[in-house]
């Protein structure tokens, strides 16, 4: 399938299928962090960059046998870049939810929220996770690398004007890296748009995958729990979790039985095809792939991979202490 991959094991949403709206990649930032990739079509527009019955045609594939939404615990929609672009995206939530019976997530970049029209879409999802790694220009331009059609104080009034009006459970992300948004005068500027919110729990997090820029780097498991601890005095903040180290909102992780009922008749090709489908979207390590597709440990993902890594259809590469495949 183009558009639907996993389910895979989401360290904030338990087992999660995810649906990717969008080609590499068209987004309105270029992160430094992103794990993706750079942006290859850095734009404001939005409109239909995929047919939207193209995706629903996916989604009535995928959901014809009811057997495979067992495994699942959530829908999370994604894109390889921003999904509020895609002006399909209210249409696509709104079949999932009739389609799927399963929660309905969206991940964001926190832009576009001062667009009725998105503002209406993202309404129809149960969770909303945004991003805001920075309220001053100076290091929101440095980390972010935003197209210049994006006006830094207009997402934050999105921000907290759809925080206001949405129903759903909202989890604001703010990764934090080293040197750039870590400075009292950038965390100070970031509490105080919490303070304006209407948040179920900020999650903080860092750079922890292989990033897009090697001056990206995380800061220290310490100094998240001590920003995490100072974000949780802010008035009507209910919860602030650190999510860089392994937390997650449902703690089910994966059924073992379930996982290896999933995966155990497909031959190599197809666990590799399936393997595949999901570095495209994101780095992972031995262990991570273990994790979802119940393998009988690393060593299998290894066996399997490493003609991959030889033909160089993939890479690994090594980034705090972790191999990663990409």
């Amino acid at each position: 399938m183009n558009h639907i991959f996993g389910p895979v094991n989401s360290r904030r949403l338990g087992r999660s299928l995810g649906i990717d709206l969008l080609p590499r990649k068209i987004c309105n930032f270029d992160c430094i962090y992103c794990e993706v990739g750079p942006t290859t079509n850095l734009t404001c527009e939005r409109k239909e960059y995929v047919p939207t019955a193209a995706i629903i045609a996916e989604i009535d594939e995928y959901c014809s046998d009811p057997r495979r939404m067992d495994l699942v615990d959530v829908v999370t929609v994604t894109a390889s870049g921003e999904p509020t672009l895609h002006s399909g995206l209210g249409r696509i939530l709104q079949h999932l939810k009739e389609m799927t019976g399963k929660p309905v997530a969206v991940l964001v970049n926190g832009t576009n929220l001062d667009n009725p029209e998105v503002v209406v879409d993202l309404c129809r999802a149960d969770v909303v996770v945004p991003s805001l790694d920075s309220a001053l220009e100076k290091s929101f331009r440095r980390l972010n690398r935003a197209a210049l059609c994006i006006d830094l104080q207009a997402m934050i009034d999105g921000l907290v004007n759809f925080s206001r009006v949405f129903s759903g459970e909202l989890w604001l992300e703010v990764l934090i890296a080293e040197g750039i948004n870590d400075t009292p005068e950038d965390l100070e500027a970031i509490a105080a748009v919490i303070s304006r919110m209407k948040l179920t729990r900020v999650q903080l997090n860092t750079v922890v995958r292989p990033p897009l820029e090697k001056f990206a780097r995380p800061v220290s498991p310490e100094r998240l729990a001590e920003i995490a601890r100072s974000f949780s005095l802010l008035p009507g903040v209910p919860m602030v979790e650190v999510i860089a180290h392994g937390a997650s909102i449902f703690e089910k992780g994966a059924d073992i039985g379930e996982n290896k009922a999933k995966f155990r008749f497909l031959r190599d090709e197809e666990l590799i095809e399936n393997i595949l489908q999901m570095l495209q979207r994101r780095p992972c390590t031995a262990v991570d792939i273990n994790r979802t597709f119940m393998l009988n440990g690393p060593g299998k993902v290894e066996q399997l991979l490493e003609p991959l890594v030889q033909a160089g259809t993939i890479e690994k590469r090594l980034y705090n202490g972790k191999e990663y495949y990409q």
